[in-house]
């Protein structure tokens, strides 16, 4: 008689600790909800802050300004180019899920390479076949390993570059023998420097300890009657040409094309560089083809001068990760200079390189874009200047920029 007594004792001892589990469990979760509340809280007031602070920018959403949209990527666009040929006017984009060629007067999509086993991570239209060959070719590098360059018009992949170890997370061609030369950087710590006529690779820059997420290729020298000289493995040399880097282990590297020497390292990031470019050789120009402008996961714009291996400025606005930064090709608000910056908080903010005021903020739209993750600045046909922007969610949008001046 006395079992049932115990089973008794114990159902009820069980139900308690039942009830005291659920009861902790409700606070835990109740705790949680608070915090993430707070948080969320924290972010809009941030936003909040920057969007109304002290220099009172002039904020627009991105649709009073907006001329195109392109749709057809299902997923993040990673890069985009823009070119005028001799059939019109065209953008190229990639992405995680494939490339495509939009006609930038209809905005439809005209062309898809399907050739790489990984996403897209960066594409760009190719000026040395356009030039030499009378060829419309477009670039791409991959996370399979691969850059491959592509028929624009019938879709087939005519040229393959081999040697990289790890994906390739961006490519660049040179700005300086109408794009005869091609850098790459890569999963595999380092970065190659092709000849685009032969596909060859012609030297590997070794220093960084991590992944190179941007590359970019130093500006024409102005006045210079060498450009076309070259060293004899074809590189040119003797013109002070270099390449930038930015990489994971949180810095940017100076590397001399011809010797592949390491010329400097800037540190001052606090987390990965996703975006790096020279200044314009351009008179006028606050330092010009001396400085090299960065955006990172930390948040932030930074702009560096390459000759004392410093930092200038440091333009703070952006709440969450900056995937892009530019030089804008026109003067804004009287500007001597200014540069642009896209990031995963879903703005565009513009600067001024001399104030380290911001002059401009443009909201991505609400619903569908979900962050900015690339830029590029398209001079077209008729003579106007619009930015073309990619996003988290796939759509492709155009700005008229003409209003900003």
């Amino acid at each position: 008689m006395a079992l049932p007594n115990e089973l008794e004792k114990l159902k009820k001892e069980t139900c308690d600790e039942e009830k005291k589990f659920k009861k902790r469990w409700r606070k835990k979760k109740k705790e949680e909800e608070e915090e993430e509340k707070k948080k969320e809280n924290d972010n809009n007031d941030t936003l909040s802050k920057s969007e109304n602070n002290e220099e009172n920018c002039d904020i627009f959403p991105s649709s009073s300004k907006l001329l195109k949209t392109f749709n057809g990527h299902t997923d993040i666009v990673l890069s985009i180019d823009c070119s005028i040929l001799d059939d019109g006017q065209f953008i190229c984009s990639g992405s995680i899920d494939k490339a495509l060629v939009w006609n930038m007067d209809t905005t439809q999509k005209i062309q898809s390479f399907r050739g790489h086993s990984g996403s897209v991570n960066c594409v760009k239209f190719s000026p040395y076949h356009y030039q030499y060959h009378h060829r419309n070719a477009i670039c791409s590098s991959s996370e399979d390993k691969t850059i491959r360059i592509w028929d624009r018009e019938y879709g087939r992949e005519f040229q393959i570059f081999n040697g990289h170890t790890g994906h390739v997370s961006d490519i660049e061609f040179s700005k300086f023998y109408c794009g005869r030369y091609l850098c790459s950087g890569s999963g595999d710590k380092t970065i190659r420097l092709w000849d685009v006529e032969t596909s060859k690779s012609l030297h590997v820059f070794n220093g960084h300890i991590h992944w190179i997420l941007c590359v970019d290729f130093s500006p024409v020298q102005s006045n210079n009657n060498n450009d076309y000289r070259s060293n004899g493995i074809g590189v040119i040399g003797g013109n002070g040409y270099t390449i930038c880097s930015g990489s994971i282990d949180n810095t940017i590297r100076i590397w001399d094309i011809e010797t592949t020497k390491q010329l400097n390292v800037f540190e001052g990031h606090e987390h990965w560089i996703r975006s790096v470019k020279y200044g314009p050789n351009e008179l006028g120009v606050i330092g010009g083809a001396n400085t090299i402008l960065s955006g990172s996961n930390d948040k932030s714009v930074r702009l560096w001068d390459i000759r004392s291996g410093q930092q200038i400025q440091m333009f703070n606005g952006h709440t969450s990760i900056v995937c892009a930064v530019e030089h804008l090709p026109l003067l804004v608000n009287s500007s001597q200079h200014a540069i642009c910056s896209g990031s995963k908080d879903n703005t565009i903010q513009f600067w001024d390189i001399r104030s380290n005021k911001r002059l401009y903020l443009i909201k991505g739209d609400e619903k569908e874009d979900n962050g900015i993750t690339c830029l590029k600045f398209l001079s077209l046909k008729d003579d106007d200047t619009n930015l073309c922007y990619g996003t988290y969610n796939g759509p492709i949008r155009v700005l008229d920029m003409n209003t900003y001046q």
